[in-house]
């Protein structure tokens, strides 16, 4: 069962079929240039596949952000960790429309306190493209820093890996 989440303003739900339209709008649009890049519908429907997945095999994943009292689906926020990641991340993608109303940052903490607190997570990253400046600005207004030691699978030298404070500094 995914837990749902709820912030001030957002309920963080499991995500659904319903989510499918905005996803691959936006995975499908130069939006996501900086989130493995630009896909095709074929290609964005086999990753929405991956998304809805990754809860029953890991017993986490990324919660579907909405506004409390609107089941509008504004982006997909939490916990990623498919096979082959170096480690567990707090991730994030957002739709155009959530951006810049502190949508992602709340998202971002209450998965983070989630991962601390319910899962047992003793640290956490994010990776994130060196171009993406609005979400190496999310990253940085969550406390994270660049962490130059750590490790990533991708194809791409480009990756920045920000360290989240743990457990005792988190927010």
């Amino acid at each position: 069962m995914i837990p749902t989440l709820t912030t001030k303003r957002l309920t963080l739900r499991g995500p659904a079929p319903r989510d499918w339209p905005g996803y691959c709008a936006f995975i499908t649009s130069d939006r996501a240039r900086y989130a493995g890049g630009v896909s095709t519908t074929p290609q964005a429907w086999r990753a929405f596949c991956i998304v809805l997945a990754h809860w029953p095999l890991r017993g986490f994943g990324m919660w579907a952000v909405t506004r409390t009292g609107d089941d509008t689906c504004l982006g997909f926020v939490g916990h990623w960790f498919p096979e082959g990641w170096a480690e567990r991340e707090v991730g994030w993608i957002l739709w155009p429309e959530a951006e810049g109303r502190g949508i992602g940052r709340e998202a971002a903490l209450a998965a983070r306190r989630q991962a601390y607190g319910v899962l047992g997570w003793d640290t956490a990253v994010s990776y994130i493209h060196p171009a993406n400046r609005r979400s190496r600005a999310l990253a940085e207004r969550l406390g994270a820093g660049i962490d130059t030691g750590a490790r990533h699978n991708f194809d791409s030298p480009d990756v920045l890996v920000y360290r989240h404070p743990g457990p005792e500094g988190a927010a």
